[in-house]
């Protein structure tokens, strides 16, 4: 996994410069990834077999990493120049109001007290972990999204916190600080190393789940519970 950070608290490591780095541009490398998407017609890609796009990729139990050990990534973008996604499990001390209030967007329709201003703004993992990314429901345009699915976008633009502000977004969305990533062939590596687990995503997971059960709703997608899997992952 590239581009490795440790943050042990999101919101105290995030100063105002930082954070406006989110009104102009949210990530260079997602632009790219989107770029690449507009270019299809003109160039045939050779995808890997293996693509892991719309799916979640489960840290096994005995992952000792600290960033990443405990978490279930949703795979935004997976093919042979490298794999991307967000973390949906992991919640930062900081609210979606506290980081409009910070980027200078007044939640001008929706109080601060509403319910989803006081959403936490997640640990999406630990590259560019000075922008934001929004996962959300394929509902409205706006101007710079990666289309994951037929149901899923992945935006970096400031119109969409624009239309949140004024109660016009998705309801159904995650807001992040980072992203995770790997270089081309690593994620398949560390899967073959028994680091991961993978199923396809389900959406009542990533947006009805409770922040704190969506790992073990996630593991519970593969058919077994999770507190099995940790009894065994010893003797793997």
């Amino acid at each position: 996994m590239k581009k490795r950070t440790q943050i042990n608290s999101p919101k105290e490591e995030f100063d105002d410069e930082e954070i406006e780095l989110l009104v102009h541009d949210f990530s260079d490398t997602l632009e790219k990834a989107i770029q690449r998407r507009m270019n299809l017609s003109d160039a045939v890609v050779n995808e890997q077999a293996l693509n892991l796009s719309n799916h979640f990729l489960i840290a096994m139990p005995g992952m000792a990493d600290p960033i990443f050990g405990g978490t279930v990534i949703y795979m935004c973008e997976h093919n042979s120049r490298g794999a991307m996604g967000m973390v949906i499990n992991r919640p930062t001390d900081m609210t979606i109001a506290e980081l409009f209030d910070r980027i200078d967007l007044q939640l001008e329709i929706i109080p601060n007290s509403h319910p989803l201003g006081q959403r936490p703004v997640l640990f999406g993992g630990p590259v560019q972990s000075d922008r934001g990314f929004v996962l959300h429901a394929n509902v409205g345009k706006f101007s710079s999204s990666l289309k994951v699915s037929d149901e899923i976008s992945f935006t970096t633009s400031r119109d969409i916190l624009e239309s949140l502000a004024a109660g016009e977004a998705p309801q159904r969305l995650l807001l992040s600080i980072g992203y995770a990533g790997w270089d081309a062939g690593q994620l398949e590596k560390e899967i073959l190393a028994n680091g991961w687990l993978t199923v396809p995503a389900d959406l009542s997971v990533m947006f009805d789940t409770p922040v704190e059960e969506r790992f073990d709703a996630a593991m519970k997608l593969l058919g077994f519970d999770p507190l099995m899997l940790a009894a065994e992952a010893g003797h793997a």
